[in-house]
C-alpha cells in the first residue's frame, strides 16, 4: 500500500528515509493520475520492503509540490 505524504511529513518520511522513495504527485480531478493510481498502489505492495512508495496530493500540499517545481501531474519522482 502506498503511503500518504503531506507537507508536514515529507521531511521525515521522504527526505530522511533510509530507503529509496518513490513519490507520486497527483490530484483527485486528474484522470491520468487516476489511471496511474492502481499501479502506484501495486508497486507499494510489491516493493514495500525495498522502497518507500507514496502519494502526495498537490491540491492539499502545495508547498512541497512548489518546492519540487511540479508543473504538471501526474509527476513521479524517485
Amino acid at each position: 500500500m502506498a503511503m500518504q505524504f503531506t507537507d508536514d511529513n515529507f521531511q521525515d518520511e521522504v527526505l530522511n528515509s533510509d530507503k529509496p522513495v518513490l513519490v507520486d504527485f497527483w490530484a483527485e480531478w486528474c484522470m491520468p493520475c487516476q489511471m496511474l493510481g492502481p499501479i502506484i498502489e501495486q508497486l507499494g505492495e510489491e516493493l514495500g520492503d525495498k522502497v518507500v512508495v507514496g502519494k502526495l496530493n498537490v491540491d492539499e500540499n502545495r508547498q512541497t509540490a512548489a518546492n519540487y517545481q511540479v508543473m504538471s501531474i501526474p509527476t513521479v519522482l524517485l
